[in-house]
């Protein structure tokens, strides 16, 4: 058991029978009010997302997880395929519970799999993924006196604020939680 106050981005708990991974917490106070726990979970059966409050002090089932490295191979209509690193079998993971990850992605992606039970429950992606950029507008001379970003559209289709230096072509690294740029990796 793990009391709320203790909850922490990734980890995953039962609450009804249902198991949820924590994609964001927060420890409210108030000046008279009692403390609470807000927290943005991701219910792993099903994929949706919901946010809910807890007293501190309420004590919550922690799962015994395992992480298995897979690579990504191709998606279809209803499924994502994944190479288990460790067997070399095939392991199916539903695109409906893949959420916004499902954009980011590519061929041969190395992610890990989230197994409880020997059920794979999620599916995480590295912190940074490196794509190119399809299209990116011409930076203008004289723009870097306020550090300005332009917007590029990568490979994916996913359109992102990057440097005015960043042009059609260059590798970028992103970060698949906030779709966010990261650094050029090549240009």
């Amino acid at each position: 058991m793990i009391e709320a106050v203790n909850l922490r981005p990734g980890l995953i708990f039962e609450e009804n029978g249902a198991l949820y991974k924590v994609l964001k917490f927060q420890h409210h106070r108030m000046s008279q009010a009692a403390a609470v726990c807000r927290t943005k979970l991701k219910d792993l059966k099903s994929g949706a997302v919901v946010e809910k409050s807890y007293r501190p002090t309420d004590r919550l089932k922690n799962m015994d997880t395992e992480r298995r490295p897979k690579t990504f191979m191709y998606a279809d209509a209803e499924n994502a395929h994944f190479m288990d690193m460790e067997n070399y079998e095939t392991a199916l993971f539903p695109v409906s519970k893949l959420g916004a990850a499902q954009k980011f992605l590519t061929e041969n992606l190395e992610v890990e799999g989230l197994y409880a039970g020997g059920q794979l429950l999620d599916i995480v992606l590295p912190s940074s993924i490196s794509l190119r950029v399809a299209s990116a507008p011409p930076g203008i001379r004289g723009d870097s006196a306020t550090n300005p970003n332009k917007p590029v559209t990568l490979e994916n289709g996913l359109t992102v604020q990057t440097p005015v230096f960043i042009k059609e072509g260059d590798v970028i690294k992103i970060n698949p939680e906030t779709a966010e740029y990261v650094e050029r990796v090549s240009g």
